[in-house]
């Protein structure tokens, strides 16, 4: 990659001396770039830094003019010398709440990528950064955007930042920088997709859905990596089974990789426990009590023989597993616990006797090299200044408001089923993890398979899957196969 040039804007002016806050400013900073990928060099532009939201202010029904609200940080890839018109875009996030776009960025998307090492062989500081030959810029440009609080991303001076830590506001907070952007570029006739990842997920299905009905952006697909678009399917709440069942493929995927289903293959192993998953473990959760003595060993014998748990243990937790339980309990005789996020990942407990584990192996196992890489790569590479920290994962975000879904699930399967009947051309892709703990492969399936779109739109959905976790392209088998799967997809 060539050197990064001397920024061709200025960064933010420093705040005027009255004492009352500065109009905030975009402070976006361009430099001039090339990579190969694709078997080509590409030139391209990178534009990073903060851009002003405002919103329309109204008094008694007059018009007021435009407030500034917050300042969201981005990072856009455009291919020099390309048709607008005619190169697709991507605008690419991940979840947490509370996440910056670090994972998809300098993980498997972006022209640049860290090399953070794998399960149980982390890089060791002060880490590296390399091309990435399978950068997505090869078939689209790209821009990341991080909500706000997370990366450099604020509320204005003198704003509230929990105005902006809810389900509703971010998605209007993110769908008007997709809405700035592609006026400001004049990309409206481009070919359009949304890729996020986790909680990023459920934030494109509604972006779909919000971006046609408040803008009439209709957009050409959705990149769902590590998907959770229903909440109900993954939250191990009172009353609640169905995560129990949707988990224990996961929970199987993870238990073969740690060697307890022996030689057999991870296929066999995979439809064997969705088979249970499906059907007869179900039941006897649904029985409780109602199962006879015999009934309920049966069910302790092959939930324990599947999770590669004891027995004893599947019984006495009345043969519901709890994942962080399960992350706890599956190689405890070892004094080890395994990762949530990632389930080849291990870790040491200072207690080896807890209930819970204190720490998930893999963001411990990664998260060191990917926040070394950004703070690099932004100043040194892209020429982007700041003070503040950059948030890789935030807690500041929370308490997260769903108060639209007071007194029912937290859903966008209607939003993303609404978007695709009014949108037959909406492609999904969908891209998981064996071994990934916090959004379960089979609880993506049950989403799907209960989308409420018309037999003739099931062809628009591609459904992909990797021997790896949450963020598969830790794993560098995957991380090639994923990249050419998200480039067949937007290039088809």
């Amino acid at each position: 990659m060539a050197a990064s040039e001397q920024a061709e804007n200025s960064a933010k002016s420093a705040p005027e001396q009255s004492g009352s806050p500065a109009e905030p400013a975009d402070d976006l900073v361009s430099t001039h770039h090339t990579v190969t990928a694709d078997g080509r060099t590409l030139s391209y532009t990178a534009t990073t830094g903060r851009v002003v939201l405002r919103e329309e202010v109204y008094d008694d029904g007059t018009f007021r003019g435009l407030k500034p609200k917050a300042e969201m940080f981005m990072t856009s890839y455009v291919v020099d010398d390309a048709e607008p018109g005619s190169r697709p875009v991507t605008f690419a996030f991940n979840g947490g709440p509370g996440s910056a776009s670090v994972w998809l960025h300098m993980g498997v998307l972006g022209p640049r990528r860290v090399l953070a090492g794998d399960a149980n062989q982390p890089a060791a500081p002060p880490y590296e950064l390399t091309d990435n030959h399978e950068t997505l810029l090869a078939h689209s440009d790209l821009v990341f955007i991080d909500p706000v609080s997370t990366g450099y991303s604020r509320a204005v001076e003198g704003g509230e930042p929990g105005d902006y830590h809810g389900y509703q506001r971010d998605i209007e907070s993110v769908g008007e920088l997709i809405r700035l952007w592609i006026s400001r570029n004049t990309r409206w006739m481009s070919p359009k997709y949304l890729a996020g990842e986790s909680y990023g997920t459920l934030r494109a299905a509604a972006l779909a859905e919000h971006l046609q009905t408040r803008y009439g952006m209709y957009l050409n697909g959705l990149l769902l990596i590590s998907s959770v678009l229903d909440m109900g399917t993954v939250m191990f709440t009172e009353g609640n089974d169905l995560p129990y069942a949707l988990y224990l493929p996961t929970y199987a995927a993870i238990a073969h990789h740690h060697g307890k289903h022996g030689d057999r293959p991870l296929r066999e192993v995979l439809d064997e426990a969705e088979e249970f998953a499906e059907r007869d473990y179900p039941w006897a959760l649904a029985r409780g009590a109602r199962l006879s003595d015999d009934e309920r060993a049966e069910m302790v014998r092959r939930t324990a023989a599947l999770t590669g748990l004891s027995e004893d243990y599947v019984d006495r937790v009345d043969l519901r597993i709890e994942h962080v339980r399960f992350f706890t309990e599956l190689l405890r005789d070892q004094r080890l616990t395994v990762g949530r996020m990632d389930g080849r990942f291990t870790g040491w407990e200072p207690d080896a006797a807890g209930e819970h584990f204190s720490d998930d192996p893999s963001i411990s196992g990664i998260k060191g090299a990917y926040a070394a890489a950004i703070n690099h790569y932004l100043r040194a590479e892209l020429g982007y200044v700041n003070d503040l920290p950059y948030e890789l994962i935030t807690s500041r975000v929370q308490p997260w408001s769903f108060k639209d879904f007071e007194g029912s699930s937290v859903s966008v399967t209607g939003k993303l089923s609404a978007a695709m009947r009014a949108n037959p051309h909406l492609r999904v892709h969908v891209g998981s993890g064996h071994t990934d703990g916090a959004t379960p492969y089979f609880a993506a399936e049950h989403v799907l398979a209960r989308l409420e779109i018309p037999r003739q739109l099931r062809g628009n959905i591609d459904v992909r899957y990797y021997p790896a976790g949450h963020m598969m392209y830790v794993h560098e088998p995957s991380r090639i196969k994923q990249a050419a799967d998200l480039a067949e997809f937007v290039a088809r």
